[in-house]
């Protein structure tokens, strides 16, 4: 029997699950850990938490699917794009990892501008500006900031990468985690000799870089005592998990894109050639389809706006809800359908944790616009759901000005399985929005790269064509498409009135 395990190592929780050579799910498991927010804005995690949740999550899977150790022959890794493990000579992490949505570096952001040359020269060495969420501006961070720390350093991993480490003892990255990370020439996937320099980094702070089905290492004897797994499984290089996302949704030809709405919010777009946008609005990085391309919009509170509402403002009727064994998403989203398209002219912007596309604005601050003593509560869910819908159009409308196709949209995340907000979706893009089969996102994509390692198939797009298939279709309801259309450039003028404002708030002293 040949089993390939999918690990994906997300900001809320490690997911693991198993897949047999048909790509077919024998079993998965979640385990959660908290975030650090030591300061407004920023964001942290402890990468014990991490490698924590994989032991459990692993062990829980083999026993779940009453797997022998022989029988997982290879791992794929996912995770949290950006984030950054800084490790010392000895291996050991010196402080707890700043995640991708860190708002804390926006003066390194400009330093590393200001030595590329500018924005536009920076673009053209990777592909993409310096935003706060990347992992270049973290280092720079680390430098002016935490200088013993600094002196300390040897290597800088990402999540994903860190666990990898732990599984194999090899300092390894593969090329669609690496892009994000600011350093990497994304056109010719290898590092940015040209912008260490301009940085005064060195090279031998970064981890080797490999294709995303190609075998990085096998497990150590220990790591594969505490997984209990065989020191013969291999670990391929798996992806970040936007790019690992896609994968398992099937996006891996030229005409197909994705919209995943899980804390975060994500538009990608499988590209045959290297394509940027020179204002840098969107992203450009390797894809996990070797020697293949995509662009990707991130908003960064789509799911997470909507949970900011349940956790904060639902508190009772999430007690009431954990008494029954209720969903209270499914309530909320209930309520939310009572509502009408534009809910009645309540604006909803997501930008709770700043924003990344197309405004690459830390300080930008979530708002609703609009309230009146007619609105209920169902009004503004629907708003968030909309609001959260109008930002990953602000991601396609860049995509088709660049003359990409887009002939088919894939909705994944937490938030497809809400038959309302694949609704609004269709609705606000103007085009049919379609379901697969497989829902598990990035976990499920790596381990189809992980059978693709250990050659259950020939490549990624043929396990794709074996695993995927459209379980369901929502097309645009036209009456609310045209209420959408006629809203959608207002909610794009609200940021262009507030943004001034929200650089004065920052600056207040209370």
């Amino acid at each position: 029997m040949s089993v390939f395990l999918g690990i994906d190592i997300g900001t809320s929780g490690t997911k693991t699950l198993a897949i047999d050579e048909q790509g077919k799910i024998l079993a998965d498991a979640t385990e959660t850990y908290p975030c650090y927010h030591p300061k407004p804005l920023w964001s942290e995690q402890d990468p014990d938490d991490w490698w924590r949740a994989t032991v459990t999550t692993v062990r829980a899977v083999i026993k779940q699917a009453r797997l022998k150790p022989a029988d997982v022959k290879s791992i794929g890794l996912s995770g949290q794009m950006h984030g950054s493990v800084f490790l010392d000579k000895s291996g050991r992490v010196i402080r707890r990892a700043l995640l991708w949505n860190d708002q804390r570096t926006a003066a390194e952001c400009e330093e590393i501008e200001r030595r590329a040359g500018g924005r536009r020269k920076l673009i053209k060495l990777v592909a993409n500006p310096a935003l706060t969420g990347f992992t270049a501006p973290k280092i720079l961070w680390l430098r002016n900031h935490e200088p013993r720390n600094f002196d300390a350093l040897r290597k800088v991993l990402l999540p994903k990468d860190e666990i990898r480490r732990r599984l194999t003892g090899e300092y390894a990255t593969e090329v669609s985690d690496a892009s994000g990370m600011l350093l990497l020439d994304v056109a010719k996937r290898t590092w940015s000799k040209t912008l260490l320099e301009k940085l005064e980094l060195d090279a031998d702070l970064l981890a080797q870089c490999y294709e995303s089905e190609e075998v990085t290492g096998t497990l150590t004897r220990q790591a594969a005592k505490d997984l209990g797994l065989s020191s013969d499984c291999r670990v391929v290089g798996g992806a970040g998990d936007c790019a690992a996302g896609a994968v398992g949704n099937g996006i891996v030809n030229q005409g197909v894109l994705s919209t995943s709405i899980g804390t975060s919010g994500v538009m990608f777009v499988h590209s045959d050639e290297v394509k940027f946008d020179p204002e840098g609005r969107i992203h450009t990085f390797c894809h996990a389809v070797r020697g293949k391309w995509h662009m990707m919009g991130v908003t960064l509170s789509a799911g997470g706006s909507l949970q900011w509402f349940r956790n904060q403002l639902c508190q009772a009727d999430m007690a009431a809800a954990r008494k029954t064994g209720q969903d209270l998403y499914q309530a909320l989203n209930r309520e939310a359908a009572g509502a009408p398209p534009g809910s009645g002219g309540l604006f909803f912007l997501p930008y709770l944790s700043g924003e990344r596309t197309p405004h690459a604005d830390p300080l930008a601050r979530g708002c609703l616009i609009g309230l009146t003593l007619a609105h209920t509560r169902g009004h503004l869910v629907r708003a968030i759901m909309e609001g959260v819908a109008y930002s990953l159009r602000d991601s396609l409308e860049i995509i088709r000005a660049l003359g990409v196709p887009v002939r088919q949209i894939r909705a994944g995340g937490g938030g497809s399985r809400s038959e309302l907000w694949r609704q609004i979706q269709a609705d606000v893009f103007g085009q049919k929005v379609v379901t697969l089969n497989a829902e598990e996102g990035a976990a499920y994509g790596v381990a189809l790269l992980a059978a693709v390692g250990a050659g259950a198939f020939a490549d990624v797009r043929e396990a794709c064509r074996a695993a995927m298939h459209v379980v369901s279709e929502t097309s645009p309801n036209r009456p609310a498409q045209k209420c959408y259309q006629q809203a959608f450039p207002i909610y794009q003028r609200l940021y262009q009135s507030l943004k001034d404002d929200f650089q004065q708030i920052a600056a207040l002293p209370c």
